[in-house]
């Protein structure tokens, strides 16, 4: 047995006071039985970070196994099947600290059934330790574990080939193992790798050189651990403040609580506050321990600002040359946690950064096989596999993707009955399909074959001076509930009561007809949008002013329905109204049907809304009167020079 006497005393050369001392978050990874635990033990123990009694109940425990030496194991395995099968099972974390610097250890298991949990612990990681048994060499988990820490975007990897003992110590084993695993690695997106051969259980080249490999020139592994370079890792450009709460402990303060999830930000700086865009200037940064002249990523602080502005839990402030990407689709890698399947018919909870949404799985593309990285068509996502998806939410989220920005890039799934954590994800991008590159090229696409458009007999411009104005399309869309039609056909009556050709196309009524074939599932919604455009095209050319009132939940369809018109001749509308206001009014009882699951593809339930990023013309149903705003659309057609 090793005696207590033998641990090292603390190196205080070049030491640190604690409040200069960096921290570097860490994970380690391999297969079973690579020497994981042992490796955490003996840092921890030779870096002085154990109490003495830890020491003595891991050597009394040992001594009972009938192990020779002190089993360093055993400080890590916390769980009785851990040491009674010596495997790791859950993430450990473990703290020590150096002269030079802190760390926080995360141990995860090697197992494959098991990945959910090394995702876990890696996912807060600014380095990886993958452990190598060098009797075995690269074996598939090895690669496997490759593979996960480079979908997790750790820019570091510290390949160490363990037990050198156990082959003598010899270099060709050593350097095959490196032409192996660097050959592997050509396809990882991981560009610092570091290689070191060690021996856990004697701590040769994990705090001290090694003189039985003189052969090894490089460095230890606590030296390259103390002395890797993680500050230009973290996204300190991008400013990204989620609002978790609003502080207002009296009349005279109104503070917005969060973490910086990354940039930086001063005082006196320009922010817009998503999603209203409402621009303001930062007028404090408060702590509990007083005002800060900056705050960086990681930091949680409450902003004050110049301006009265309206945020909440889930909102978001940047900077307005910087902005977020916005969405309600997007493209994911996602890990699945749960041992339920992925079920593509039931909705979740999306929790992205302080901001928590109803979200839908809408496409399984691939599984990834994590062995061989090879794709293969799946149907569901099991526990412990990883796939790529894409995610639509029922309201916008702000996102950037995960490779350039963790914290913004990142989310996990919540099963909304059991409350359980369903997946962890990484945002790739916006969602992106042929359908969405080939819409633009739509109209011609659904041109019946050997016809010709026949001209109209009397000219647009003929029709409208016998009018008495222009035509013009009104194309007011908006949640259901938030008073697309009321406020329709208010104004519809007013124009034909001032003799106006006017014209009302309003979803429900077209549905009895002329889309009476059509469900609600997106690409019913987006066929039903085409054809309401081409009819609402046909009106315009008579010079009538055409008002539509459709939900029209997507960007790209309304997109289309502008495209075909002349230029000036659409007129967004985007009548506005929170989502819970929309729920209260319910008038046709559809919200609570859509909650019982009677309806299906419901927008703002179950299907998301793409509200407008420039709309004409804004109509806030929840703030003003309807004869208000019916005012506010005719001063704006007689602005546009449409009517008189």
């Amino acid at each position: 047995m090793a005696d207590s006497a033998d641990r090292p005393s603390a190196l205080p050369l070049g030491a640190l006071p604690d409040e200069q001392k960096t921290l570097l978050r860490f994970t380690t990874s391999g297969s079973v039985d690579d020497g994981k635990s042992t490796l955490i033990g003996r840092l921890l123990y030779e870096t002085n970070c154990i109490f003495e009694d830890q020491y003595a109940a891991v050597a009394r425990t040992s001594e009972k196994r009938g192990d020779e030496r002190v089993e360093l194991a055993l400080l890590l395995d916390g769980l009785a099947a851990e040491r009674e099968q010596g495997i790791t099972i859950d993430v450990a974390y473990r703290y020590f600290q150096t002269a030079r610097r802190k760390f926080i250890i995360a141990d995860t298991p090697g197992h494959e059934q098991y990945t959910r949990n090394m995702v876990t612990g890696a996912s807060t990681a600014d380095l990886a330790i993958i452990l190598i048994d060098a009797r075995h060499g690269v074996v598939t988990q090895s690669r496997r574990h490759g593979f996960l820490i480079s979908l997790l975007g750790l820019p570091h990897l510290v390949v160490a080939v363990n037990k050198m003992d156990l082959v003598e110590w010899r270099q060709d084993i050593y350097d095959a193992i490196v032409r192996d695993y660097q050959a592997f690695s050509q396809k990882l997106d991981i560009h610092d790798i570091t290689f070191i051969p060690l021996s856990a259980r004697d701590g040769d080249n994990v705090t001290r050189r090694s003189d039985r490999m003189p052969w090894y020139q490089g460095q230890t592994l606590l030296h390259t651990l103390e002395n890797v370079h993680v500050a230009a890792d973290r996204n300190y450009v991008d400013f990204r403040f989620p609002v978790q709460t609003v502080l207002r402990p009296h009349l005279d303060f109104r503070g917005f609580a969060g973490t910086v999830a990354s940039g930086a930000i001063r005082p006196g700086e320009e922010v817009v506050a998503l999603p209203s865009g409402r621009a303001s200037r930062v007028r404090s940064i408060e702590t509990f321990d007083g005002q800060l002249a900056e705050a960086f990523a990681g930091q949680a602080v409450a902003l004050t600002l110049d301006d009265e502005i309206d945020l909440s839990r889930g909102d978001m402030l940047v900077r307005a040359r910087n902005l977020p990407q916005v969405g309600t689709e997007f493209d994911a890698t996602l890990c699945w946690m749960d041992q339920e399947p992925l079920n593509p018919r039931t909705h979740y909870l999306l929790k992205h950064t302080s901001n928590k949404v109803k979200a839908f799985v809408g496409e399984l593309h691939y599984r990834i096989d994590v062995n061989t990285l090879h794709r293969e068509p799946a149907a569901t996502l099991a526990l412990n596999e990883i796939g790529r998806v894409s995610i639509r939410t029922a309201r916008p989220v702000f996102f950037d993707p995960y490779k350039s920005n963790r914290a913004t890039g990142s989310f996990i799934l919540i099963d909304p009955v059991t409350n359980r954590t369903a997946a962890a994800g990484m945002i790739r991008g916006a969602s992106r399909a042929v359908a969405d590159v080939a819409r633009s090229g739509q109209a011609v696409s659904h041109r019946s074959q050997n016809v010709q458009w026949e001209g109209g007999l009397i000219a647009q411009a003929d029709w409208e001076t016998r009018n008495g104005h222009r035509g013009a399309v009104l194309w007011c869309t908006g949640y259901s509930g938030a008073g697309k039609s009321t406020v329709a056909r208010a104004l519809v009556r007013e124009l034909f009561a001032d003799g106006c050709q006017v014209m009302l196309l309003d979803g429900d009524n077209v549905r009895h007809g002329l889309c009476g074939d059509l469900g609600f599932s997106d690409r019913d919604r987006t066929e039903n949008i085409r054809r309401v455009a081409e009819v609402a095209k046909l009106f315009y050319e008579q010079g009538n002013l055409v008002v539509c009132t459709f939900i029209s939940p997507f960007q790209a369809d309304r997109a289309f329905a502008r495209s075909i018109m002349p230029q000036g001749a659409f007129h967004e509308v985007f009548v506005k109204c929170d989502l819970e206001v929309c729920r209260r009014r319910d008038p046709k009882g559809l919200y609570r049907k859509a909650e019982a699951g009677e309806i299906a593809e419901f927008t703002g339930v179950s299907s998301p809304y793409e509200a407008p990023q420039a709309a004409e013309l804004v109509l806030e149903t929840d703030l003003h009167a309807v004869e208000d705003l019916v005012a506010a659309v005719r001063r704006y057609l007689r602005e546009q020079g449409v009517t008189r």
